[in-house]
């Protein structure tokens, strides 16, 4: 009899310290990929804290690594560089990945959001870096060089084949979506299921923090309207030339870039874009600035249970569409 009292009071007052574990809140913030990455989590320990945290930038950093056009050595731009060979080159996971994922949104989005636009997008750099503006012959050329369709993947054995000389690509439109919602998944292997990270804009959501419903998001139409939402297990992505635009004899260029017209968008002002998935999401706060809201408002039904808020600037006349409340 002693035993069996022993061991219930053993399991009454050891119990709850499993069970009940206090979780805290923890934040953590590096600058990744020419953005603030930040990271907020909840878990029990200072321990597991640091080491999530360390795992998640660790990944970013190793995606930056693969994806970044800014390094020559990255892997993507040693893709760039067999462009026109006709070569297949077999490439690592990350990159396939990514790449089959903006290639079906390019096809859904009948090319407004485009992967190949690297040459328009280096022109448009040295552009703003000299102040001047690309010549029509310039754009003419570099936009030769673009197109989703010249992108081919065969995911047998997971390689790429850019069919003309001179291609680059470049993942900027989504490529910091993919690093967050890759980001978490590290937090995941170590037990911690209540997350967000903001990746410059691009955040991705698991489980609403302890006690709550949601994580409390706040969202601009980029001038003084502003919404706050509750969300969880889900992304969101904020798009819009706020900080990097050219601006050329008072007219202010778009650090975004329309594949039809190799220029920098006119009229954005802010898109917001909700939906499953961080890489998704920010491919397609893309793709509808530059779509505009009339051609957007079609295109949102090839992508069903995404939200959206659009808003536009033409002259003094704003116009905003917004299917957040819906």
């Amino acid at each position: 009899m002693n035993y069996f009292r022993i061991l219930a009071f053993l399991l009454i007052f050891s119990a709850p310290q499993f069970v009940f574990a206090q979780e805290t809140r923890y934040s953590f913030e590096k600058g990744l990929m020419g953005s603030p990455f930040k990271l907020v989590f909840y878990t029990t320990s200072d321990t597991l804290a640091k080491l999530a945290a360390d795992n998640a930038f660790h990944r970013v950093e190793e995606l930056n690594e693969i994806m970044s056009d800014y390094r020559d050595g990255s892997e993507i731009n040693r893709l760039s560089a067999q462009s026109g060979s006709g070569k297949w080159v077999p490439v690592s996971k990350d990159l396939f990945d990514i790449l089959a994922i903006s290639q079906d949104i390019s096809k859904k989005c009948d090319g407004v959001f485009d992967v190949t636009l690297g040459p328009v997008v280096q022109m448009w750099r040295h552009a703003t870096r000299k102040g001047t503006f690309p010549s029509e012959q310039e754009i003419a050329e570099a936009r030769s060089k673009t197109g989703f369709n010249k992108m081919k993947l065969n995911p047998k054995n997971r390689s790429v084949l850019l069919t003309q000389k001179g291609m680059r690509l470049d993942i900027g439109g989504l490529g910091k979506g993919f690093a967050a919602e890759e980001a978490l998944k590290e937090l995941k292997k170590l037990g911690i299921t209540s997350a967000m990270m903001d990746a410059g804009g691009k955040i991705v959501m698991t489980n609403p923090p302890p006690g709550t419903d949601g994580w409390n998001i706040t969202i601009s139409n980029g001038s003084d309207s502003l919404k706050t939402i509750k969300l969880a297990n889900t992304s969101l992505a904020t798009s819009g030339p706020t900080y990097r635009y050219m601006e050329y004899k008072g007219v202010r260029y778009s650090h975004i870039v329309d594949p039809e017209t190799g220029i920098g968008l006119l009229f954005h002002v802010r898109t917001t874009a909700i939906c499953d998935g961080g890489t998704i999401s920010d491919a397609l706060a893309t793709a509808f600035s530059v779509a505009g809201i009339e051609k957007s408002k079609k295109m949102l039904k090839r992508f069903p249970g995404t939200k959206v808020w659009l808003v536009e600037r033409k002259g003094e006349q704003v116009r905003e569409w917004s299917t957040l409340s819906k």
